[in-house]
């Protein structure tokens, strides 16, 4: 299973059309948005998979990005998502609770830790568990996603 993962959208519809566009042609199963939505507009541009946000410390109207969310069809997991796909365990959060975020990476209860706020996309092991960050489709240069591949478990990051 292919997922993609991107992150901090902060409301960039432009920006946010050009990812949904780059992930059709890599044919992606699943997206996550680790958070910084910004808008209501932005769930409805991922309709077409299922797909998995949470909240980050830029998104204000929780109410009105948790009904477009639903509305879309697309789940919501408030500040944490705990979840699986493709037979791995994900944790998908935004990372500005460094503490939150140090104890999801270093448990080794995840398969796959995916996390955004910082703008800068990386990747690295933490023994078993693939921590990401997708970088930002917002005041990044250049404006990134990732691609994770579930089965070998290795992530590629492209700029948009």
């Amino acid at each position: 299973m292919r997922i993609g993962v991107i992150s901090d959208t902060h409301g960039q519809t432009a920006n946010t059309r050009a990812a949904v566009r780059l992930l059709e042609s890599l044919q992606v199963e699943a997206v996550l948005h680790a958070g910084d939505i910004g808008s209501p507009a932005i769930p409805g541009l991922l309709a077409a998979w299922p797909a998995h946000f949470v909240f980050g410390n830029c998104d204000h109207d929780l109410a009105d990005l948790s009904a477009a969310i639903e509305q879309a069809g697309l789940t919501c997991h408030g500040r944490f998502g705990d979840f699986a796909l493709g037979g791995r365990r994900i944790a998908l959060l935004h990372s500005d609770d460094a503490k939150l975020f140090r104890r999801v990476c270093t448990s080794g209860e995840y398969d796959l830790v995916c996390y955004g706020h910082t703008h800068v996309a990386e990747q690295h092991r933490e023994g078993k568990t693939l921590i990401l960050n997708p970088g930002a489709l917002y005041r990044a240069n250049p404006h990134t996603l990732a691609f994770v591949e579930l089965e070998t478990m290795e992530a590629t990051i492209v700029p948009i």
